[in-house]
């Protein structure tokens, strides 16, 4: 993954200074000299990275910081700001809006991945309502409308292009007023690949970006551009002046810190990264998120949006988390949840967004993840209908089942034996989590009329004698008091908006999969 190894020589280096006895100059210049070193072989600009160094410098004075000041915190956070300050422009990209034609044109590179990425960003939009159209102005390459058309088809998006018409300017304005005519809501335009030497080619962009008159302009950037970013985002900024940055292929092994540097090159956003070749494969950029999921802190955000997507129209899923929420979890309950998670995409992806995960998956291939959850899959298609909708015990009770699963899945009787033990572990919380449930729901019709304050007296003396085992641990829910304000705001449900899927579930399903090496055939 690009970057993943800029991340681990950073954390390294915070590591290193955390735990040194006594944080002095020395300690403190060598934590900076890895940094700036890792910063460089990633290939972020030379001068980016002096000019972080300094901030950092500037910002933590040892010889000044007063005794009773923690200087390792406070180190870790300067490090920390400025890594944001580094990709973050404190620019706000455009943001399109419903119920009027909001029309966006790609630039770039040749190969940087734009027909790709446009009918990502379509069917990003798309999901969430937008009513999305694709025009293809590349009338340069030989068949980039064919590749945008196929893209077009497999997304369900509506698209126009031509294959007698050489203008792009023509083919660009007559495919804009088409949707436009037609009230469509996002309509993007994809271009032809130019570089900053092609003088012809870069007039034509501005033609084109003069007959559309786009609400925002998209420079694409391959990840693997390295040095040269600088350069080529500066020169189509002054060409095209665009408003945004999507960097393109980031589940690569290129260094990936060029594409950062016209970040600050052009002091524009990035607001998207391509992670893949699946439609789905487009991630919101966020400043803060992006550099606590480099340091392995986790993108909670990011991991929300992503099972909301992956989720939103599975019936199962919804059913599963009924039960769950019910204090039941099913075989069945299991097989949705597993598959869901296989939806979600390779675990390399997901375990930068889970805090902690990364760590538990180091050194684990994507490919030999894939074939254990679908192993797991197997063993959960040999069960019968009644087995399924079971809570399990009927294996204990009947032994000869196991050997029977095991036999018509291809896998061992050990394989099945450990399915059923995490199905149990998960059982156990399940049914923890619908007491809980019961107990909120109390609270919430405790605090409907009467005396409030008496009623949140009671509220507090009855969770001190549930031993504080209340909501599990989410942030700010630490007060009793917030907690009885979220339950008025939620309606004692589960965690919102997860679109049918309890995120402290799946987190620990996670854990409980890939941690350990059990499951394996034998």
């Amino acid at each position: 993954m690009v970057l993943q190894d800029l991340g681990r020589r950073i954390n390294a280096a915070v590591s290193d200074l955390t735990r040194s006895s006594n944080v002095d100059e020395k300690v403190f210049d060598d934590m900076l000299k890895e940094i700036c070193a890792a910063l460089l072989s990633a290939d972020v600009n030379v001068r980016l990275v002096q000019n972080l160094r300094k901030s950092i410098k500037a910002t933590v004075n040892l010889s000044s910081v007063p005794s009773a000041v923690n200087k390792k915190r406070l180190i870790q956070k300067a490090v920390f700001d400025q890594l944001i300050a580094l990709v973050d422009p404190q620019e706000q990209p455009f943001r399109p809006k419903k119920g009027r034609p909001n029309v966006i044109m790609f630039v770039g590179l040749q190969g940087a991945g734009k027909t790709t990425t446009c009918t990502k960003l379509a069917r990003h939009y798309q999901m969430r309502g937008f009513k999305t159209a694709l025009v293809c102005a590349d009338t340069f390459r030989a068949g980039a409308f064919d590749q945008l058309k196929q893209n077009a088809i497999k997304a369900k998006i509506p698209y126009y292009g031509s294959l007698t018409e050489t203008d792009p300017v023509v083919v660009a304005s007559e495919g804009v007023a088409q949707f436009k005519k037609e009230k469509f809501d996002l309509i993007i335009v994809d271009t032809s690949g130019r570089h900053k030497q092609e003088e012809a080619l870069f007039e034509e962009m501005k033609q084109i970006q003069q007959a559309v008159a786009p609400d925002q302009t998209i420079l694409v950037l391959d990840s693997t551009i390295g040095q040269a970013a600088e350069a080529q985002s500066s020169a189509f900024k002054a060409a095209a002046d665009f408003g945004a940055i999507i960097i393109t292929k980031t589940d690569g092994h290129a260094a990936g810190g060029g594409a950062i540097s016209a970040v600050a090159a052009t002091r524009t956003p990035i607001i998207f990264l391509g992670t893949g070749e699946h439609m789905m494969d487009l991630e919101r950029f966020e400043p803060k998120a992006f550099i606590q999921k480099l340091l392995g802190m986790g993108d909670m955000a990011g991991l929300v949006e992503h099972v909301q997507a992956v989720t939103k129209d599975s019936e199962g899923i919804k059913e599963a988390y009924k039960h769950i929420t019910a204090g039941i979890y099913t075989l069945r309950d299991f097989r949705e949840n597993i598959t869901s998670i296989m939806k979600m995409g390779p675990i390399s992806k997901l375990s930068g967004m889970i805090p902690g995960l990364s760590n538990l998956t180091a050194g684990l291939d994507d490919e030999d993840g894939a074939l254990k959850l679908r192993r797991m899959v197997y063993i959960f298609d040999s069960m019968t209908t009644a087995e399924l909708d079971s809570d399990g015990k009927i294996f204990v009770e009947q032994p000869s089942r196991i050997v029977r699963v095991a036999g018509g899945s291809g896998t061992s009787v050990r394989e099945v034996e450990d399915l059923l033990s995490q199905h149990r572990m998960m059982a156990g919380m399940a049914k923890k989590m619908g007491g809980q449930r019961k107990q909120m729901q109390r609270a919430q019709s405790m605090l409907k009329g009467g005396n409030r304050e008496q009623q949140m007296a009671a509220m507090q003396k009855r969770m001190a004698s549930m031993g504080g085992a209340g909501m599990p641990n989410i942030p700010g829910m630490g007060d009793i008091s917030k907690m009885m304000q979220m339950l008025q705001g939620q309606g004692g449900g589960g965690l919102p908006n997860l679109g049918g899927m309890d995120l402290q579930s799946m987190m620990s399903q996670m854990s409980g999969l890939m941690g350990g090496g059990r499951g394996r055939g034998r």
